[in-house]
C-alpha cells in the first residue's frame, strides 16, 4: 500500500523537550526551566531559585535553537516535507523576549480581534 498523491510526510517536537538555548535570545523562565531531572525513583522537583548544583533538563535539551540548521536539514534528508514546531512561552511571551524580538511590534490598526 502507497500513501495517496500529496501526502505530506513529517514530524513535531515539543520546545520543554527539544529547544535549548534557556537563557539567551531575550527568553525569559517558564516552569521547565525551574523542573529538576527525575527519574522513576526520584520525582521531579521545581525550584524557585536554581541550584548551581542540580540537573535542569531543558536547559540544554537536544539544542534546537542552536542546531536547527543542521536539525532541519536532517528532516530533509529524512524525505520529511513538513515540520511542526512548539516555541517555550518564555521565548515567545516575556517582556525580555518582546524587547528582543526581530519582529516589528504589529500596531492596533495591524492587528484583528479573536472574536471579530
Amino acid at each position: 500500500m502507497a500513501f495517496p498523491k500529496g501526502f505530506l510526510f513529517g514530524g513535531a517536537t515539543a520546545a520543554n523537550q527539544y529547544e535549548g538555548g534557556w537563557n539567551v535570545g531575550g527568553k525569559g523562565d517558564s516552569l521547565c526551566d525551574h523542573m529538576r531531572g527525575g527519574d522513576v525513583n526520584t520525582p521531579r522537583q521545581i525550584d524557585e531559585e536554581f541550584d548551581p548544583d542540580a540537573l535542569y533538563p531543558s536547559w540544554e535539551a537536544t539544542d534546537f535553537y542552536h542546531h536547527y540548521e543542521e536539525d532541519i536539514a536532517l528532516f530533509a534528508e529524512m524525505g520529511w516535507n513538513v515540520f511542526r514546531m512548539s516555541i517555550n512561552t518564555g521565548r515567545a511571551c516575556s517582556p525580555r523576549a518582546r524587547r528582543a524580538s526581530p519582529w516589528p511590534r504589529a500596531s492596533s490598526s495591524t492587528t484583528r480581534s479573536s472574536t471579530a
